[in-house]
């Protein structure tokens, strides 16, 4: 009983933390989100700026939903605070870059809050209170 026990505690203490997953997950996807624009030849002009918004867009709505994600502990929680997030800070760069991306901005942003909301949930370690610990 004594080796499970051992095991359990090692695999628990290998997952990684709520925050930095959704910082690394928000920039990996906020990339990838970016990359996306290589498909609109009309966005070859503003390509670097268009790689670098979503980027930051998405390390910013990765970490921030990961903080929430330690306040709540509930996966649809989770995912509905990580589209409001993103949207929220999809909608910044909606005045930016203007209402005519509208769509083309939002739902992106909204698919990686909801991708980086579940993710954090279920696969971000809980914060380990001191308490508990002993």
């Amino acid at each position: 009983m004594q080796a499970k026990t051992a095991v359990d505690s090692r695999s628990a203490g290998s997952r990684i933390s709520k925050p930095l997953l959704g910082l690394a997950l928000g920039g990996v996807l906020g990339l990838f989100d970016g990359l996306s624009g290589f498909m609109y030849p009309s966005l070859a002009p503003v390509l670097s700026s268009v790689i670098t918004f979503s980027l930051l867009k998405g390390l910013a709505a990765g970490i921030a939903t990961g903080y929430v994600s330690q306040r709540i502990h509930s996966i649809l929680l989770g995912i509905l605070a990580g589209i409001a997030i993103a949207g929220l800070l999809s909608l910044l760069v909606i005045l930016r870059a203007g209402m005519a991306l509208f769509w083309d901005i939002l739902l992106p942003g909204m698919l990686l809050g909801a991708i980086v909301g579940f993710a954090t949930q279920r696969f971000g370690r809980a914060r380990v209170s001191p308490v508990a610990a002993k």
